[in-house]
């Protein structure tokens, strides 16, 4: 499964091309002379973000070029990207960039403000009661993409999140109907098999102040099936799956099926036992019982289906009339 994973923590910068206030255009800054632009456009606390610079009127291969950082000089060279620290969410980097060129100088000064914004993805999809773990984002299914979001002015002061303004973005598009405000997760479908899907969201304070954004990449995977015996004194085995064959030691055995990242965006999946090709049982759970008292065996497999393609299929080669082992003592 491909997440640009779970997620990014990514936050959006107003960048400005004064000293006196945050606004501006957004991902760089721009006097004429040359334009500074910020990758990533969403950076996070505490993380590393890269000034580039273009112009069209200055040779900016031959130009010499000084940064500082909250009045501390950090660079001095040739004109090339380079990075700067940021802090904590809602604190402001202020960067001054100074170029000279042809015995000219020309400055800028560029505020960074990272925001916490976080992507989650929620699979619409199946998992066994009380599993521990997360379904896979299924095949011929959808998952929720949930924002996470905590935008902070200078002074710490963050506000409700079901106030902000979510803009969401799937695949490059926009998705109006999805966005506004309070609207913070989206529906999406799955990606084609091996295929991406990319969901991007931006987000606003009340104040129009503050804004973040954040990214996620992400594919659909294979679901699949899993059986355990079910004992009549310690439940579901979970802890160990069944494989290959299993051995009916006894009047009857139960199993349990437990389908795993199919879509249920329909409803649950069709669950369906089959012994030795015959539909025998649906639904999670099978007891068989052996008749008769010789040896025999049979083929079990158990199909889960969310769709007519989407469907996760295991087979179990059952093997009866075994007398159990007897231990030194005949017990």
């Amino acid at each position: 499964m491909r997440f640009g994973l779970f997620t990014t923590l990514a936050l959006l910068l107003p960048i400005i091309a004064s000293a006196q206030a945050l606004g501006g255009s957004l991902g760089g800054a721009e006097n004429g002379s040359f334009s500074v632009s910020v990758n990533p456009q969403y950076p996070a606390p505490y993380s590393q973000a890269t000034l580039s610079f273009l112009s069209n009127s200055l040779d900016l291969t031959s130009a010499a070029m000084t940064i500082t950082t909250t009045g501390k000089k950090i660079y001095q060279g040739t004109v090339q990207p380079v990075a700067i620290q940021l802090g904590p969410a809602g604190s402001i980097t202020t960067v001054g960039v100074t170029i000279t060129s042809g015995g000219a100088s020309y400055s800028q000064t560029v505020r960074v403000q990272p925001q916490d914004v976080v992507l989650i993805a929620e699979p619409i999809s199946s998992a066994p009661p009380l599993y521990l773990g997360k379904p896979l984002i299924p095949l011929e299914g959808s998952v929720r993409i949930v924002a996470m979001a905590n935008l902070k002015n200078v002074g710490g002061r963050s506000f409700d999140p079901n106030t902000y303004s979510y803009a969401w973005t799937v695949d490059g598009a926009r998705i109006a109907n999805s966005s506004g405000v309070g609207k913070k997760a989206i529906i999406v479908a799955s990606p084609l098999h091996y295929r991406a899907r990319d969901v991007s969201v931006a987000v606003v304070s009340p104040d129009g102040m503050l804004v973040g954004g954040a990214s996620l990449s992400f594919g659909a995977e294979e679901s699949f099936v899993r059986l355990y015996e079910n004992d009549p004194l310690l439940g579901i085995r979970f802890e160990q799956a069944l494989s290959n064959q299993y051995s009916i030691i006894g009047a009857e055995a139960t199993l349990y099926a437990a389908p795993f990242s199919l879509s249920t965006t329909n409803g649950m999946p069709l669950l369906q036992w089959f012994l030795n090709g015959a539909v025998v049982q649906t639904g999670n759970v099978i007891t068989l019982r052996p008749s008769g008292s010789g040896q025999g065996n049979a083929s079990l497999s158990f199909v889960a289906s969310a769709s007519d393609y989407a469907k996760a299929t295991t087979n179990l080669s059952i093997s009866f009339g075994a007398k159990p082992d007897i231990n030194f003592f005949g017990l």
